[in-house]
């Protein structure tokens, strides 16, 4: 059994961690264990994570009642709370603020897709919640709800929470959603993201939920068609969403392919070369096919 001493000790290292990793910044995010009392202890509410030390934890009752530490503990105490009331089997929980991860909330842009065959066999999809007033008893309704059937969630502007048995599962569960939003990021500044068939994720998703667990509900999907999977994962078809830039001009210019003639002296291979191209460029002027 681990004692409070040493969960002391991974909150202030998994705490760093995540202002190391650029996960958060500033007095941003939140950090608690559940301890085999049923006490929490977690970040003081307006503490730098990055400088984080003991001195900067609070012991709580589950009620949310502070028993002991400076301070009083973090404002958004209301949402782990509803997650430990939700799930029994989570004993950590981090709220960060991934940027690339919010970014996509803020574009509009879903990360309940099924994309990454690691992904969707460890945490299946990320849904992200709609917009709601930071530290309000609403928002952690919303995230005690989506808790039940998610192990990570994004929430619409503000950030991510992530659950786990311990600090360092749901540590990775937050690296990985932040991993797999750049990756798509890059995937769509290259030209487009292509998901997995739908009978491929959902194949990946019930191996993952046999041999990996998560959230009970979602355990309980495991032998039903799609297994937990969203609509967008499954009324998909394998596909390449193209996406084009604005800022780039579109150019018919056409290069020419030059094939090299053995048998032609060096000095000759040149010359024909640089005509060529002299050609090809005065026709693109002409034809007012190159840029102003």
């Amino acid at each position: 059994m681990i004692s409070e001493l040493e969960m002391r000790k991974e909150l202030v290292a998994f705490s760093h961690r995540c202002y190391e990793r650029n996960l958060l910044v500033a007095m941003d995010g939140n950090l608690s264990v559940r301890l085999p009392d049923g006490n929490i202890l977690c970040t003081q509410a307006g503490c730098h994570k990055g400088m984080l030390t003991e001195e900067h934890l609070v012991l709580i009752d589950k009620n949310g009642k502070k028993i002991r530490g400076r301070g009083q503990p973090t404002s958004e105490m209301a949402m782990h709370l509803a997650c430990y009331n939700t799930r029994s089997d989570v004993h950590a929980i981090i709220h960060a603020h991934p940027p690339i991860s919010i970014s996509f909330t803020i574009a509009s842009v879903s990360m309940a897709q099924c994309i990454l065959p690691e992904v969707v066999l460890t945490l299946g999809s990320v849904p992200t919640l709609p917009y709601a007033t930071t530290g309000t008893d609403h928002l952690a309704e919303m995230v005690g709800e989506t808790a039940k059937n998610y192990d990570a969630m994004l929430m619409d502007r503000h950030g991510a929470v992530c659950l786990g048995s311990n600090l360092l599962e749901a540590f990775c569960r937050l690296e990985t959603m932040e991993h797999t939003a750049l990756i798509t990021k890059y995937a769509k500044d290259l030209g487009g993201v292509k998901t997995l068939p739908p009978d491929e994720a959902e194949k990946l998703r019930k191996m993952g939920l046999e041999r990996y667990g998560g959230p009970p509900a979602a355990v309980a999907k495991s032998n039903e068609p799609g297994a937990d999977l969203p609509h967008e994962c499954l009324d998909c078809s394998e596909s390449e969403v193209p996406v084009t830039n604005p800022a780039l001009p579109s150019s018919d210019l056409r290069m020419a392919r030059i094939v090299e003639n053995p048998f032609m002296s060096q000095n000759s291979k040149a010359k024909d070369l640089t005509d060529l191209v002299t050609d090809e460029v005065i026709k693109a002027l002409q034809e007012g096919r190159l840029g102003e």
